[in-house]
């Protein structure tokens, strides 16, 4: 399964869970969270914390590897990607430079 979002690992743990026959709480007890926070993991929480989700893969015996592949080439895709903000405005900028 390829993961590349919060809601991509959220279903992985989601399915696994399922698959070993554990209900949320009894998984929270194993990883040491609350069930609430298994809950908004497997919803696809964007800012859960990174240890805590490498311990819940690892309890649920989901390995993670590494792939190499080309970065993508389109403009503002990679974090910090330089964006010139004069070619938007210019872009949208009414003919004869009128203002509304």
């Amino acid at each position: 399964m390829r993961l590349r979002t919060p809601a991509d690992f959220g279903a992985a743990i989601r399915e696994q869970r399922r698959v070993l026959d554990l209900d949320q709480a009894a998984l929270a007890r194993r990883v040491g969270v609350s069930r609430q926070w298994i809950i908004e993991v497997e919803k696809g929480k964007p800012r859960a914390a990174m240890q805590l989700v490498l311990r819940t893969l690892e309890v649920l015996g989901i390995e993670l590897w590494t792939e190499r592949s080309a970065p993508s080439s389109s403009p503002g895709s990679l974090p910090g990607a330089a964006v010139d903000l004069g070619s938007i405005v210019n872009a949208h900028r009414k003919p004869g430079g009128a203002r509304s």
